[in-house]
């Protein structure tokens, strides 16, 4: 498993015991299953010792993720018969005591047969309910870590927390403890996330990790650290084929740095990114845009209409497009997709479309600065150039924006309407350039058959981000395309 051996600092260490807890529906089983079919590939030896499924319940779970279990032992540890009988329960002979002694002989016996190299115990409620004292759970569990130790098996020890949460024996015991987690927001899927909370002698990726059950098995997105992606490029001016955008953007995008474009909705704000996407496309790069507020093709045939074939740079293998469904994507599946499309697909241009969606993706919003902090850095060092949309509330005069990024972007695109000699019009002013100068004007724009056009600055209005502009002199306005 590629994302957990990441999050473990490269993997199982041999002959070791390690600790795979969680509520149940987390993923341990699957977990533990990968670890023996990977095992199994290598020509280890494996056993899968299971004391809460049947050996059938098992197989099918396997058979589930498209998991063959050829070369793994199942060994699936049921009470002596006369245990069920109500009768025989009642009495001394079938004591805890003996129901524990006889658990522990049955799995060293099927140990001893198959001597394996890689072992699973499903699970330790089992034998936590047995013992029925922490310290008999202590030093059984004691027990079996120096038998299999001696033995040099690396051993997988699940636990589901059905009967005590709290109880922190085995954490002390293992040599590495990986909890899962499960979470359930107000609206869409599950959430699921992993966190290494000890691993003795490894450096490992601290913090939680958010995973998915698929088929095939268990994968896991490592958090993403932007400080261990650092690469080397040359940080060129990125122009368009629009004098006037240029000119208010004082020459274009420096590459590697990432713009934020602001503005209500409608005001072309998907359009401008697009943009910067065709000019990339035309210089011979390969872009990315991740879609979470638009249907795919909608976009795709809307561009069209404003000159801009975004089917035919797909074609080319040239643009990746992405749509999002925020409400069954977790953060941590998000960036790894946009590190595949960087670093296996070779994008220089990435466009998120917009915030608004990718805040929506968010289990917790306190969190989305952090994750676009990391993932805009990593972009950056990446040479890769970020546009980043985001919707504001409001259509004229002061705006609000659902989450404030301002300050994580090298340069702020503001977008607006203004109203104008009776008619609508739409204004766009850059308010931040971090990597150098650009034009402190207000212009004019429309947005057509030609794509995005901008006018002469209008610099004869008083009061244009208010949305309702004083004229001072001869209105430069645009000519309207349809007139």
């Amino acid at each position: 498993m590629k994302g957990l051996d990441d999050v473990l600092g490269g993997g199982l260490e041999r002959s070791r015991t390690f600790l795979v807890e969680g509520s149940p529906g987390t993923g341990k089983t699957t977990i533990a299953l990968q670890f023996l079919v990977t095992g199994a590939a290598a020509g280890e030896r494996c056993l899968y010792v299971t004391l809460s499924e049947t050996e059938d319940e098992l197989r099918a779970s396997a058979a589930a993720h498209d998991l063959s279990l050829a070369g793994i032992e199942v060994f699936e540890l049921t009470p002596p018969e006369n245990l069920l009988d109500d009768n025989q329960q009642q009495s001394l002979l079938y004591s805890s005591d003996l129901e524990l002694g006889e658990t522990t002989r049955r799995v060293f016996e099927a140990f001893e047969r198959l001597k394996p190299q890689r072992v699973v115990l499903d699970s330790l409620s089992e034998i936590r309910l047995l013992a029925q004292s922490s310290l008999r759970y202590r030093r059984q569990i004691l027990a079996l870590k120096h038998y299999f130790a001696r033995s040099g098996a690396t051993v997988l020890m699940l636990d589901d927390l059905t009967t005590d949460t709290n109880d922190k024996t085995v954490h002390s015991v293992a040599h590495g403890v990986v909890r899962l987690n499960e979470l359930a927001p107000e609206y869409g899927a599950e959430r699921r996330r992993l966190r290494v909370i000890k691993y003795r002698g490894r450096r490992f990726r601290g913090g939680y990790h958010d995973f998915a059950i698929e088929t095939g098995g268990v994968r896991v997105f490592p958090r993403l650290v932007s400080a261990e992606h650092k690469s080397d490029f040359d940080r060129d001016m990125l122009s368009t084929d629009s004098p006037e955008l240029n000119a208010l953007l004082g020459g274009g995008i420096d590459r590697g740095s990432s713009v934020l474009v602001l503005g209500p909705a409608g005001t072309g704000k998907s359009l401008l990114a697009l943009t910067f996407i065709k000019t990339a496309v035309e210089r011979g790069e390969r872009a990315a845009m991740f879609v979470f507020d638009e249907e795919r093709e909608l976009l795709i045939q809307r561009a069209k209409g404003l000159g801009i074939d975004l089917q035919k740079m797909i074609d080319a293998d040239r643009l990746v497009l992405d749509q999002v469904d925020a409400a069954e994507l977790t953060p941590g599946e998000f960036s790894e997709r946009v590190r595949i499309c960087v670093e296996t697909h070779g994008a220089r241009t990435v466009t998120i479309d917009s915030l608004n969606g990718y805040q929506a993706s968010m289990p917790g919003e306190h969190a989305l600065v952090l994750h676009m902090h990391e993932l805009l850095q990593y972009l950056n060092r990446q040479g890769a150039t970020t546009f980043l949309t985001v919707a504001q509330h409001g259509l004229v005069g002061d705006m609000k924006s659902p989450v404030d990024l301002t300050y994580l972007a090298d340069t702020v695109v503001l977008l607006r309407y203004f109203e104008a000699v009776g008619e609508v019009r739409r204004a766009v002013s850059v308010v931040k350039k971090r990597t150098g100068a650009h034009e402190h004007s207000i212009r004019e724009y429309q947005i057509g058959g030609r794509g995005f056009t901008l006018g002469k600055p209008l610099d004869n209005f008083q009061g244009v981000l208010r949305g309702v502009p004083t004229i001072i002199g001869d209105a430069k306005l645009l000519k309207r395309e349809d007139a």
